[in-house]
């Protein structure tokens, strides 16, 4: 293990695959500067050992039983603002990276990282820069491209009852009486949800019925 002193990067690993975690800890605490001071194999376990450790970047990982990665990263940036996250996964789908970087992480790099650009990636983000993988780094230039150029209706790859499902979020319906207002299964309802959220590349209900609100598709009854 490197010996720690007072300028090295504070690093916590959270990832539910404890072999993963090992291998990424030996490298990392073989450099003279990164020192790992904690491990979770949980969201949960993050979220409890991040106020007491205030690492100053979290290895975070997005495909964990319970609680997911991108709803870690909101709240660890909530509970450690200091801390900067670099998600390190193995997906580089668009309903992955549009709500984790939303959610607050600084980089978003992919497991087939060798172990050098692993270690740049923790000292980059220990002074605030970003590192995103190629895909990754495409994907969010077509975002912002189509940004800039006028982007089509953001619903439009909704299906009709996607949409009913959204307005029904919108007006603050829960799962339950979605399902009951609809005549379909909470668990279809669940469904349509996580469809929703891919296919808008947002993180959660909450930021759903926003922009549907935003986008006008309700109106309040007065309009």
């Amino acid at each position: 293990m490197a010996e720690q002193n007072v300028e090295s990067i504070r690093v916590m690993l959270v990832d539910d695959h404890s072999i993963v975690r090992q291998g990424i800890r030996v490298f990392l605490d073989a450099q003279a500067d990164i020192d790992v001071v904690g491990e979770a194999e949980s969201g949960e376990e993050a979220l409890r050992q991040v106020v007491d450790l205030v690492p100053d970047v979290v290895l975070m990982d997005l495909a964990m039983p319970g609680m997911n990665g991108v709803e870690v990263t909101r709240q660890v940036k909530r509970l450690s603002p200091h801390s900067q996250i670099v998600v390190l996964t193995s997906y580089h789908d668009d309903e992955y990276i549009f709500p984790a970087l939303r959610a607050g992480a600084l980089s978003y790099i992919l497991k087939n990282v060798n172990a050098r650009e692993l270690a740049d990636a923790v000292r980059k983000a220990a002074k605030g820069e970003s590192v995103l993988h190629p895909r990754v780094a495409a994907r969010v230039v077509q975002e912002v491209r189509g940004e800039r150029n006028g982007a089509p209706n953001l619903f439009t790859e909704l299906s009709e009852r996607e949409l009913e499902v959204l307005r029904l979020i919108a007006n603050g319906y829960s799962n339950a009486q979605i399902a009951a207002e609809l005549v379909i299964s909470e668990q279809t309802v669940k469904g349509h949800v996580s469809n929703i959220l891919s296919k808008l590349h947002i993180a959660d209900r909450t930021q759903a019925a926003v922009c549907a609100w935003q986008q006008g598709l309700v109106r309040r009854a007065d309009e």
